[in-house]
């Protein structure tokens, strides 16, 4: 009876949910097919919510007893087929293959599975939701869905028809549906399969870590251990190809034990959802007071910003080009899934690399995406074979992949071989990556080939008092210009902006960092600065999760601007024998700049003033690496005057204004529509 009654109850809610009607529309598919089917697979929506409101035994069931509520749903169809002749050339019960896909789970500490926990329940075979980063993601193979088996005595009744289908379970194995040592109920005889019913169906195999496992590549510890370790995830038919490397999902499966060469967990996969970012609230109250404060101004809010970012690594007033060359690159950081255009990627020329190491190893963890590559693992994605024997090649994420929507710090550009920092050009310059699979070597009679959009913004530094570079250290010949020569031009060329951090120049001024240090070594937790205890990291966080959620657009002025600049600099920087020295990329560079200047000052729009740090920033750049030209920009142009009082920034407002009026000028003269250099054109 209660069997009965929840075959009705399971009857009513696929009316109700209109799953009876696409029910009928499948089986017209199946009716209407020319071909044989040994198996007819169904794919049946199930809300566990309205299953439970209706028949409490029947959503126990789903939730868990899901094999035996699969089979309740198996006979309401196979009566449902019998009884409105739905399919004629269907025979048993058994050749109906159903598959309940679960709309989400209820959201109890139960029916969730935390990968950091131990041990992992994978006995009670029912449903959880678990939630994880793809870290590795296999190519596409073939797994057998429906078998039919006959008797292999032709006098037995059962050599014909359809009596023996075996069918795919969650969390079975390829031997559990098709073996050879499979017997007849009837005569004992031994089980053949009729080949020619199989039923192949696709199978991709993924790796996921949990977010929490992040803080592991983030290079920093809070002296509190902890335990990690990725879940292999099977997703079969309608799922393949649903899960990305390095995006974040919700998984619905069954844990289940494969003993391969080492036993492990693993879940078959019900149903995976896209894990949306989280939308921030908005920021701290000092920094809207901070904001309000400097409204009358289109430059302070940033500078002042720059100025107390990472007051426990360096004191206040010093790095401050850095500092706001590390906000930018933040906030042009992305947590949706959609192709990153305008990522920001630094690097740095220092002779302090352990402070700069510092600084960036802190600002990486203010970004969900923050990695610290290490030297011992892979920037890139790798290829390697699957552990569990299915013969597909397994693609690994490497760090720029799991940085996806956030910053890959790749450290020192010296502990990389030639190779990776030529593959590390090539890849940044395209931004992608293609893995190519060998065919043979993998089972496959093609090859075959997968590209990945890189979606990461990529910090590096380059320690010029190294021993090696100061035996090869020559003078510089143009006014400005320094020696980058150990460094491969076209990877320079690669980032967007390049810094000088050595102590000679203005943004590293000695004794305040001298003194910074002494105090943090007498007092290693205290808070040195006031702006230390008003601007938490927390805050910080905050403020850059709410701009980087800003959607911006270029204002008619700025637009004028950025491509008046981008044309007067392309001509002024062309000779008759090596063409334009500005890449193609430099006016994307550009618009990435303009566009994180006004992200930062909480801004929807773009205004000329945030063309001219950015044109500032470019400019200063382009001096380091080919020297000074015509719009003559100092190194410290950006931050003229210490930001000690409000007078200091007036004075720096005055100076930026004045500024202006000099890219102005030189747009004028040397941007479109001049006389000259009117042959070139």
């Amino acid at each position: 009876m209660s069997t009965l009654r929840m075959k009705e109850a399971a009857l009513i809610y696929l009316d109700k949910s209109r799953s009876l009607q696409k029910f009928i529309d499948d089986c017209k598919y199946y009716n209407d097919s020319k071909q044989s089917y040994a198996v007819y697979r169904f794919s049946i929506l199930i809300n566990p919510s309205d299953v439970v409101e209706l028949d409490a035994e029947l959503g126990n069931h789903i939730l868990h007893q899901p094999l035996k509520a699969t089979q309740v749903f198996q006979s309401v169809c196979f009566i449902a087929v019998k009884t409105l002749s739905l399919i004629g050339q269907l025979q048993t019960e058994t050749q109906i293959n159903i598959v309940l896909k679960l709309t989400h789970l209820p959201s109890l500490p139960s029916y969730s599975l935390d990968l950091c926990e131990f041990p992992l329940d994978y006995t009670s075979q029912r449903f959880y939701m678990m939630q994880g980063i793809v870290t590795a993601v296999t190519t596409v193979t073939k797994y057998t869905q429906g078998a039919r088996f006959l008797c292999s005595d032709d006098t037995c009744p059962l050599s014909r028809g359809f009596q023996y289908i075996r069918v795919h379970v969650p969390g079975a194995t390829e031997s559990a549906t098709v073996r050879n040592d499979f017997v007849c109920n009837l005569c004992a005889s031994s089980l053949q399969e009729d080949r020619k019913f199989r039923v192949l169906g696709d199978k991709q195999i993924v790796e996921i870590i949990t977010t929490k496992a992040l803080h592991a590549f983030q290079g920093h510890s809070n002296n509190q251990p902890f335990r990690f370790q990725s879940l292999t995830i099977f997703l079969r038919d309608e799922l393949v190809n649903k899960m990305n490397i390095g995006n974040e999902y919700k998984i619905i499966g069954i844990p289940t034990c494969v003993k391969t060469s080492q036993t492990s967990v693993c879940i078959e996969a019900n149903s995976i959802t896209l894990c949306s970012p989280k939308v921030p609230s908005g920021i701290s109250d000092n920094f809207r007071c901070l904001l309000s404060l400097t409204s009358s101004s289109c430059w302070k809010f940033t500078a002042i910003l720059a100025n107390i970012f990472a007051s426990h690594i360096v004191p206040p007033g010093t790095y401050n080009l850095l500092k706001l060359c590390l906000l930018m690159s933040l906030v042009q950081t992305s947590d949706c899934d959609k192709e990153l255009g305008n990522c920001l990627d630094i690097l740095i020329i220092t002779s302090d690399n352990l402070l700069v190491d510092r600084l960036l190893n802190f600002s990486i963890n203010l970004v969900p995406r923050g990695i610290r590559h290490l030297v011992s693992t892979e920037i890139f994605p790798t290829l390697s074979r699957n552990k569990y024997g299915t013969g597909a090649g397994s693609i690994q994420a490497g760090s720029a992949l799991l940085a996806k929507g956030g910053i890959c710090f790749i450290g020192d550009l010296a502990s990389h071989k030639k190779d990776k920092l030529e593959q590390l050009q090539s890849v940044v310059e395209s931004r992608s990556i293609t893995v190519y699979i060998p065919g043979k070597k993998f089972g496959d009679d093609i090859d075959q080939q997968m590209t990945f959009p890189l979606q990461c913004s990529f910090w590096s530094f380059v320690d010029m008092d190294s021993a090696p570079r100061r035996n090869t250290h020559k003078a510089n010949t143009l006014i400005g210009q320094m020696d980058c020569s150990l460094i491969p031009a076209n990877l320079i060329e690669t980032f967007g902006l390049l810094i000088n951090c050595n102590e000679s120049s203005p943004c590293c001024p000695l004794l305040p960092i001298v003194q910074h240090t002494l105090k943090k070594a007498v007092y290693p937790e205290g808070l040195l600065y006031v702006a230390s205890q008003q601007f938490t990291s927390e805050d910080f966080e905050k403020l850059l999760a709410f701009a980087r959620n800003l959607n911006v657009e270029f204002s008619t002025e700025a637009e004028k601007m950025i491509h008046g600049y981008y044309l007067a600099s392309r001509r002024i920087r062309t000779d008759s024998l090596c063409g334009s020295k500005l890449s193609a990329s430099a006016l994307k560079h550009l618009v990435s700049l303009s566009e994180a200047h006004a992200r930062l000052n909480l801004r929807n729009k773009v205004l000329k003033e945030d063309v001219l740090i950015a044109a500032l920033l470019y400019e200063i750049s382009l001096t380091l690496k080919y020297g000074a030209t015509v719009f003559c920009v100092a190194p410290n142009a950006v931050f003229p005057f210490e930001q000690y009082s409000e007078e200091f920034l007036e004075q720096r407002d005055i100076y930026l204004t004045q500024c202006q009026q000099q890219l102005q000028q030189f747009i004028a003269s040397y941007g479109p529509g001049t006389a000259i250099f009117a042959s070139d054109e």
